[in-house]
């Protein structure tokens, strides 16, 4: 659970490994709400979502009568709530950036992520897990493979469309490194926004980050493909943006 100033029972659903329910972490930790974590595995969540009131995605964020459904609106409240500056006056294409990243590389790096990983049950088994209900645990073995049929089709998984969202995730990072080319610290405005929270939070699945909300591991132990692809883009500018913004910026 994490501690802050402002006590209120809140409860954030997640899936644990998820970039977008990071991402709502993130903005929670930043902004010290007080939280507690229901944490579900693929599929399972649907359920747990649903009951508290949202749609079929994590992360839900219930804090007495607020209900977000969305992790850019846990944002933008966590903000409001503490005065972060996520969102500076200064800087109006934040938003617009947070949008781009919300609707190109969150699906298409979990897309390419989510193949990459087809068939490896022990890593799933070792980091996919984090914090979820014991029963659940128990029922990887036999429903692993009925859960990786429902993602595949609920996220229209196949090597060609895999491919293809490598290639938009590789797009984006080469938009950011343009960005970052006039040597900004920061994607917009003069400090940390959204935007960087954002991108970070959602390269997760490409980058591995050391930082992140719960462990993930390293490239070593990724199959060896997906673990060459990691190691590219931790290289590429915008992937150094990311992991900074980790290391400086995500605070536990």
């Amino acid at each position: 659970m994490t501690a802050g100033p402002r006590a209120e029972r809140c409860e954030l659903i997640t899936i644990p490994i998820s970039h977008y329910c990071e991402k709502a972490r993130w903005a929670l930790d930043r902004a010290g709400v007080p939280y507690r974590e229901r944490a579900h595995l693929q599929v399972i969540h649907w359920f747990h979502v649903k009951r508290a009131g949202g749609g079929w995605t994590a992360p839900v964020l219930v804090c007495g009568s607020t209900v977000l459904r969305e992790s850019a609106d846990i944002v933008a409240w966590a903000d409001a709530r503490a005065e972060l500056g996520l969102y500076p006056d200064g800087a109006p294409d934040v938003r617009v950036l947070e949008s781009d990243f919300d609707s190109r590389l969150g699906p298409h790096g979990r897309r390419w992520m989510y193949d990459s990983i087809r068939g490896e049950k022990a890593l799933v088994g070792r980091y996919g897990l984090a914090g979820v209900p014991a029963w659940e645990r128990r029922a990887v073995p036999v429903a692993f493979p009925l859960v990786a049929r429902v993602i595949d089709r609920y996220l229209k998984i196949t090597p060609e469309s895999a491919a293809e969202s490598l290639r938009i995730v590789r797009d984006v990072f080469d938009s950011v490194a343009t960005r970052l080319a006039d040597g900004r610290s920061f994607l917009a405005g003069d400090g940390f926004t959204a935007a960087d929270l954002t991108f970070a939070a959602l390269c997760a699945p490409v980058l591995v980050p050391p930082e992140y909300g719960v462990q993930l591991p390293p490239p070593d132990e990724l199959p060896a493909e997906m673990a060459g692809v990691v190691r590219e883009l931790r290289e590429h500018p915008a992937g150094k943006h990311a992991l900074e913004m980790y290391r400086r910026e995500r605070r536990p």
